[in-house]
């Protein structure tokens, strides 16, 4: 889990830690397999698509080596993303405002 740079945990929502935010809705994808969680909302991103800064941040934190990351969405804009490791979802960063991978459609 990224605790620094742009998308790091470190900044507040509304003076409440992101993971005390986040960390309820991370429980709703437990109960779920990946059949279910996957699809148009929930999705791989290849790494040559991420912001600039995302891809600057992968290289800082030694993981410039991984060809795509996956996005949970969660409510509007807001996104967990993590590298999916099989069965496994490890998080990686906080998006509050879809800036991980700039999406060219409306309210995306």
């Amino acid at each position: 889990m990224d605790t620094d740079g742009p998308f790091g945990w470190n900044v507040p929502i509304e003076g409440v830690a992101p993971l005390l935010y986040v960390l309820p809705k991370l429980k709703e994808f437990e109960t779920m397999t990946w059949q279910e969680i996957a699809g148009r909302r929930h999705h791989n991103i290849p790494v040559d698509t991420l912001s600039t800064n995302a891809k600057r941040r992968l290289s800082d934190l030694n993981l410039d080596d991984i060809d795509e990351v996956f996005s949970l969405a969660l409510m509007g804009l807001q996104r967990v993303v993590g590298i999916r490791d099989q069965n496994v979802f490890r998080v990686l960063w906080w998006d509050p405002e879809h800036q991980v991978c700039l999406s060219h459609k409306k309210r995306t």
